[in-house]
This record gives structure tokens, C-alpha cells and sequence, in this order.
């Protein structure tokens, strides 16, 4: 199958180009920034090509004989904070690529979105249930994932908290209570993969989220013990989490903002088990935290404990 993607060089993209390339899929992978040597990291199978994604005209080119696209692209955060960011990387590029699939006859799309995408006050949320319905009423072959917060080497969860227990002993938190069911990138990834070869899944939404259900407190801490740290986290009252959240959003990089707190008004827990309803058994935290913060066993003996629990 001739796969085009868009999102490919992120943190859910680069393992589900991988997993694709092994499966034997020819793969178009489309970024506005492909980086330095990115070339160097995807197989022979997989084409780069670097482009504005938000041409239309330019996408219908691409897109030219390809099975099925995936999106994956989306954000975190935006400059400033009036939601415009994230209404252009995740609205209006779905509304390019539902166009440029329906100009050449493409059918089949998959994508990416998040759990509570539509609720709540976050721009980030309402973007995320704006693309999905655009994307319901395409009249494309669609399949919607919407995941918790993803884990796995490298993340934006505990790896990110890890860092940044790296460099304080006492750690002020908003939204200490939030609540999350963390699903682990590789379970992610194979959702795509089933979803893409199972016509069953034209016109499903699958919510994507593991069996384990934390605190954002507790994720910290968790985070903190693997590290072999002793650090202090301190749950905010909501005003000085809005404080805090405000006076991150000026700072570069954006590690925390105010539309993160908005997404932090909502648990991120999920209702109906897309994991389960695809036939994948989820993979709890406690099997992976090692790999991403260290100091655990030897890494092919994890390897070797997780095959033997399958």
C-alpha cells in the first residue's frame, strides 16, 4: 500500500513510519521541516518529501496515487494565546487534506486527535473537535484515534517532568490532580496499523488510553523515584496555578501554558477502550518507565520479561 503522511518526523510519527516501512508499505512522508539528516533515519522504503503542507494545490500533487493518508500533525501550544495557532496546524490543515483527498479520489484517511478533543474551554481541545468534524463530514473513509497522553522513550510526559526534576528540588504544581490513563506509543502505533487494514474501522472513533490511571502529582513523583530522586511536589490552589500558567507563557518554549491549564480543567481518562475494541492489549507504565528515565534492570532482560508476559 502506498501510504502518505503528514506529521511523520514526531514523536508518534517517526515509530508509526518505521512500524509501516517494516510492514512492507511504500511510504510519502510530507513535513514543512524535515530537519538535518532526517533522510538518515527512515528506510528505503520511506520518500521525504519537504513542503508546505498548507498549499493546496501542492498536497493534491503528492497526494496522486497514494491508497490512504494519515495525518498526524498537531500542537501543544501556540505563540500567544487566542487559539488562531492551533485552529491553522489543526483545522484548517484537515480542511486541506480532506480537499486534496477528495480532488485526486483518495478515500481512506486517518487521524490523529485527543481525548476530550471538542470539550472544554482549551483552544487547543476545541481545534482538535472542529478537525474531527471536518473530518466526519467528509464523505472520506475515515478513522479518528483520540489518545491520552502517550508514553514511551523520549516523551512529552515523563521524560519532560524528568527533566525538569533534573534541575529543582522542589517542583510547584498546577493542576496537581488532573487525572490521566497514559497509552504507551508502541500500543498507539499498532492501533494505526489495525485500523489501516481493517475496513471495520471506517467511520469509528477509537479513544486510545492505558489501564493505569495517575495524578499528574503522582506522575511526577513516580518520575522522580525512577530518577532515584528526592524532590518535592507541591500541588497549586488554581490561582497560582493561572499565575504560574501565565507567566509560562512567556517563556521560550512554552514547558507550560494557559492553554495547557485550560486542557487540565478536564481528566484525560477516557470511557470507551479503543485498545480493547481493537484487539490490543495495553502496556502498563511500569513496563516502560525504565526505558525512559533509567536505572532498571538491564534493558534486554526488560526486553525479555515483557515477551514472556504476552
Amino acid at each position: 500500500m502506498r501510504i502518505t503522511l503528514l506529521g511523520g518526523s514526531g514523536f508518534v510519527g517517526r515509530a508509526l513510519v518505521q512500524r509501516l516501512a517494516a510492514d512492507g508499505h511504500d511510504i510519502v512522508l510530507l513535513s514543512r521541516n524535515l530537519g538535518q539528516h532526517y533522510d538518515r533515519l527512515v528506510p528505503p522504503n520511506v520518500q521525504l518529501r519537504e513542503l508546505d503542507v498548507y498549499d493546496g494545490g501542492k498536497l493534491q500533487t503528492v497526494f496522486a496515487g497514494s491508497d490512504a493518508v494519515i495525518n498526524l500533525v498537531g500542537i501543544l501550544n501556540e505563540r500567544g494565546d487566542n487559539g488562531r495557532g492551533f485552529q491553522r496546524a489543526h483545522v484548517e490543515l484537515s480542511q486541506r487534506v480532506i480537499a486534496a483527498c477528495q480532488a485526486t479520489g483518495i478515500k481512506r484517511l486517518l487521524q490523529i486527535s485527543s481525548l476530550n478533543a471538542g470539550r472544554g474551554s482549551s483552544y487547543y481541545l476545541k481545534s482538535r473537535g472542529a478537525a474531527e468534524a471536518a473530518v466526519k463530514a467528509s464523505g472520506l473513509d475515515w478513522t479518528i484515534f483520540e489518545p491520552s497522553a502517550i508514553f514511551g522513550v523520549g516523551d512529552g510526559l515523563f521524560a519532560r517532568f524528568g527533566k525538569l526534576l533534573a534541575l529543582t528540588p522542589v517542583l510547584p504544581l498546577a493542576r496537581a490532580n488532573c487525572k490521566f490513563a497514559p497509552v504507551y506509543l508502541g500500543d498507539v502505533v499498532e492501533a494505526f496499523v489495525r485500523g489501516l487494514k481493517d475496513r471495520r474501522s471506517i467511520g469509528e472513533v477509537y479513544e486510545l488510553y492505558g489501564p493505569d490511571v495517575f495524578t499528574l502529582a503522582q506522575i511526577a513523583r513516580m518520575s522522580a523515584t525512577q530518577m532515584g530522586l528526592q524532590r518535592l511536589v507541591v500541588p497549586l490552589p488554581d490561582l497560582l496555578g493561572r499565575l504560574q500558567a501565565l507567566a509560562f507563557d512567556f517563556i521560550p518554549g512554552k514547558p507550560f501554558s494557559s492553554d495547557n491549564y485550560r486542557s487540565l480543567l478536564l481528566d484525560s481518562v477516557g470511557g470507551i477502550d479503543g485498545l480493547h475494541r481493537l484487539a490490543i492489549t495495553p502496556t502498563r507504565v511500569a513496563e516502560i518507565l525504565p526505558d525512559i528515565l533509567g536505572h532498571g534492570e538491564d534493558r534486554q532482560a526488560r526486553l525479555d520479561r515483557y515477551r514472556a508476559m504476552r
